[in-house]
């Protein structure tokens, strides 16, 4: 594929699904501890290398993809497929982001009873959850670097996670109340703009 440059803002031009199909195998291949996990790996693929998508729009869709049933990684790669290649897209990339875990859940499934007792193996894992915690604060991170820097924004952050952590409120019932502040700020802002 050849390297050209592009402004910002500019996408690729039209996407192969097994370009789609191969960019999420590699991202599942290569990230342990789930969906959180592959956002930072998606956003260098996805937005930097492929140029497939800018910034904006990857964080609409994990936001989207956040507030919709299933896994993030899974709803995310729907997304950017449908994006770029409609349907047959977001059935390729859907494929390529479920394969590696499907392969290797059936595989360790059948091995990991075996193994499990060995300290080795349970320190293995311990390692891997610790690594999968820096993934998830590296992805959060990057997607706060993204988001608008305002005070209604910093407001909304910190309820949601006082409302989702300590509440126990339902996610889904948070997110709905999010978007409507959201858009409640923005028609505000718009009738100070105008006047």
């Amino acid at each position: 594929m050849q390297n050209i440059e592009r402004k910002e803002g500019e996408t690729a031009p039209r996407t192969g699904l097994l370009s789609l199909f191969f960019t999420f195998f590699r991202i599942a291949l290569f990230t342990f501890g789930g969906g959180y996990a592959m956002i930072p790996l998606i956003q260098r693929e996805v937005v930097e290398k492929k140029k497939w998508l800018t910034d904006d729009d990857l964080l609409e869709i994990v936001a989207i993809a956040e507030s919709t049933p299933g896994p993030i990684a899974i709803n995310t790669a729907t997304f950017v497929g449908t994006r770029r290649r409609g349907f047959f897209g977001a059935f390729f990339a859907t494929l390529g982001v479920v394969l590696p875990s499907f392969i290797i859940i059936f595989v360790i499934a059948n091995l990991l009873q075996q193994f499990a007792h060995i300290r080795a193996v349970q320190y293995a894992f311990w390692g891997i959850r610790a690594g999968v915690l820096a993934l998830m604060v590296k992805a959060l991170v990057n997607m706060a670097k993204k988001c608008r820097r305002h005070l209604v924004s910093y407001a909304i952050v910190l309820l949601a996670f006082v409302a989702v952590a300590f509440l126990s409120l339902p996610v889904i019932l948070v997110l709905v109340a999010c978007a409507l502040v959201g858009l409640l700020e923005a028609t505000l802002e718009k009738r100070r703009s105008e006047k």
